[in-house]
């Protein structure tokens, strides 16, 4: 279905091609998984599929890629829509009309599907996705992960041959992202239309993949093959896979399923050893209070009743489905929001009546749009920005970007850099300021397994130094690595607030891979596992 002929693309003032050396066949109906670092090329690789690549980014393309006989270098992007969905890493850049039925609709109007057959397919889709009751909901409202299952939706109205998905699971809540993935596995085997999915979460998704194409590294041939075998050799790998190899199980699980078959051996090894937790911090006053926090965003009441407290030191992950408030409750902290009722005290000030100047020596976020926080021309420009604006020493802000991300160079634009790398970037830019409490909403969306324990290693070195941090994450894996408390919403309200063992164990939706494996032992990470051993 899709044919890639000794592909390299060159991008304009880039010194290496992007990607190089592509030759390999992807077959009609099946799932194929790309992975790899972040930045390696897997969305130029996809966006060679769709055309967009060289049409829309510019750059020079070698080789062909052909899909179901179409060569895209003759074909534009136009030319291929009947023949393939594509849905990149950032959904907002995806829409064209105001709301979500008008939008699920839009791309079978642009193919003149009639009338009474694109009305069936947009109720059809709304089911499959669980979107029956944002139907009428304008996109601007949504939830980021909302948002993402409305870009999904929008390409399977048409009901293509081919799906190209760049993290299409990157927003999603757990269960929502277990929906997406059932629909997939339902167009590939029920219908045999071709998937071919980036992802950074792969204990999501790669039980599911019947290939998986590993990008090693920036401008290196990629490695075909089954799961087991490319997870072997991959530097990128679940959990499972990760408990596996320490393990040595041969060939390596994949699921869950899997690794519970194989681990009652690894279990007994464990009976008798105590699980590592991080250090509590401190007893400290909060630096961050909100009391019976209500608040409505037009007809929706966003928080209800909220109540909670964050300590200095203290690590705190909010958690629940897409649309329960996370996001509002952030925005609420830095300002952006004024309650409706209750209060807010962010380090003694009430955020939505104090200067946001004041505010920043405060409280920082990083948002799910990284971009929000990005407009100079280069990396570098960016750098010295956030140290001025922050009164910090020259190249502090380069120095984290350096440590969350080495390699990416002064030059580059922000535009030209992959989703995890934006983020990476603007983290440095904000932690540059070094506030006292820093908030990150899904802060390891993007970024690979290497760049998220990077990540870990700063957050827990801002932790001891006495700086408090939310997170509002769907990522349970850097919940359970991470967080001292874990803080459940639903619709607005917290249900859950407690230790992270507590809360993530017994939840089938939040607990862990190594949770689910060794259960009913009470191990959270793989770490904790090596260290015990």
């Amino acid at each position: 279905m899709i044919r890639f002929e000794q592909v390299s693309v060159t991008y304009a003032d880039a010194r290496e091609p992007a990607v190089q050396g592509v030759d390999l066949t992807v077959p009609e109906g099946e799932l194929v998984l790309l992975v790899g670092p972040s930045g390696v090329g897997k969305s130029t690789l996809l966006g060679a599929v769709s055309g967009l690549v060289p049409h829309f980014t510019g750059g020079v393309l070698r080789g062909r890629v052909t899909v179901d006989g179409r060569d895209t270098r003759t074909h534009k992007p136009r030319e291929l829509a009947d023949l393939v969905g594509t849905v990149g890493q950032d959904p907002l850049a995806h829409f064209v009309t105001d709301t979500v039925e008008d939008e699920l609709a839009y791309g079978m109007e642009s193919l003149g599907v009639a009338p009474d057959v694109m009305r069936r397919r947009v109720e059809e889709t709304l089911d499959l996705l669980g979107l029956t009751e944002l139907r009428d909901r304008p996109i601007a409202t949504l939830s980021g992960g909302q948002q993402q299952r409305v870009a999904i939706g929008s390409v399977l109205t048409p009901h293509p041959k081919v799906l190209v998905l760049d993290e299409p699971t990157s927003a999603l809540d757990p269960a929502a992202a277990e929906e997406v993935l059932a629909v997939l596995q339902r167009l590939v085997h029920d219908l045999g239309t071709t998937v071919l999915m980036a992802e950074h979460r792969l204990e999501r998704v790669v039980q599911y993949a019947d290939q998986v194409i590993l990008l090693p590294g920036p401008g290196e041939a990629p490695v075909l093959g089954v799961p087991a075998d490319v997870m072997a050799v991959s530097p990128v790998f679940p959990p499972v896979v990760a408990l596996g190899r320490l393990a040595g199980w041969d060939p390596l699980p994949l699921s869950v399923r899997d690794a519970r078959r194989r681990a009652a051996a690894l279990r007994e090894r464990l009976a008798d050893r105590v699980r590592t937790d991080p250090p509590a911090p401190p007893p400290a006053g909060p630096v961050a209070t909100a009391e019976r926090l209500g608040l409505r965003r037009g007809r929706i009441e966003a928080l209800r009743q909220v109540s909670l407290s964050v300590r200095p030191g203290e690590m705190v992950a909010l958690m629940g489905r897409n649309g329960a408030g996370k996001s509002t409750l952030l925005g609420t902290f830095v300002g952006m929001h004024e309650p409706s009722s209750g209060s807010v005290l962010v380090g003694g000030k009430t955020p939505h009546r104090t200067a946001p100047r004041e505010m920043i020596r405060r409280v920082g976020l990083v948002p799910q749009e990284p971009r929000d926080l990005l407009y100079a021309d280069t990396v570098g420009a960016e750098c010295a920005a956030a140290d001025a604006d922050a009164g910090a020493d020259p190249g502090s802000c380069r120095a984290l970007v350096s440590e969350l991300l080495p390699g990416v160079p002064d030059s580059i634009h922000p535009r030209d850099l992959s989703e995890g790398q934006r983020l990476a970037l603007a983290l440095a830019i904000v932690l540059t300021g070094r506030p006292p409490l820093l908030l990150l909403d899904e802060p390891t969306r993007g970024l690979d397994y290497a760049a998220k324990s990077r990540l870990v290693g700063v957050l827990r070195a801002l932790a001891r130094d006495g700086h408090a941090i939310v997170l509002a994450t769907h990522d349970v894996e850097l919940a359970a690595e991470l967080a001292h408390r874990v803080v459940i919403l639903a619709d607005g309200e917290i249900v859950a607030d407690g230790p992270t063992p507590e809360v993530v164990v017994s939840s089938p939706s939040f607990a862990p891979q190594v949770s689910k494996i060794l259960a009913p032992q009470d191990w959270l990470t793989v770490a904790q596992v090596r260290e015990a051993l």
